[in-house]
C-alpha cells in the first residue's frame, strides 16, 4: 500500500541511540521525528522522551502533531489512545530509522505481529 503524500506526514520513531528503532516504545530516550512531504525529508529532529506513565507518550506524540508512530511493539491499550490521538500505528519494526522510513515512504512497511500484552515484570520479545 503506498503512503499517500498530499499532506504533511510527521512520522515518530521511538530511539535510544538515534540511529535504531527502540523495539518498546515506552522504553526509547528519545523520539526521531521526520516530517515528510510529497515523500521527501523535510525536516529531522529528536525530541527527549517525556517519563514513561500510562497515557503520557501518546498525549505528547499528539502535541507535536505526529501522524504515524512506527516501533517494535506497544500494549493494546497504548495502541488505542494512539488511535484517539489521531495518530497510526506500525508495529513490527526493527534495526536501522532510516531504512524503516524509506520501507514506510515506499509502501513497503506494514504493521505487523500483534500488541503487547504482558505484564512489564515479564520478558517481551520487543
Amino acid at each position: 500500500m503506498k503512503t499517500n503524500f498530499k499532506d504533511e506526514l510527521r512520522i515518530a520513531f521511538p530511539t535510544s541511540d538515534e540511529e535504531r528503532v527502540d523495539e518498546h516504545f515506552g522504553h526509547c530516550k528519545s523520539f526521531a521525528i521526520f516530517t515528510v512531504k510529497e515523500g521527501k525529508v523535510l525536516k529531522k529532529e529528536f525530541v527527549q522522551a517525556p517519563p514513561h506513565a500510562p497515557g503520557v507518550l501518546p498525549r505528547f506524540l499528539g502535541e507535536l502533531n505526529a501522524s504515524t508512530i512506527i516501533t517494535g511493539g506497544m500494549g493494546q491499550m497504548a495502541i488505542n489512545l494512539f488511535k484517539e490521538q489521531g495518530i497510526e500505528v506500525i508495529l513490527g519494526a526493527r534495526g536501522s530509522i532510516i531504512e524503516n522510513l524509506n520501507e514506510y515512504l515506499g509502501g513497503e512497511l506494514e504493521s505487523e505481529g500483534s500488541a503487547c500484552d504482558h505484564h512489564h515484570d515479564e520478558s517481551c520479545s520487543h
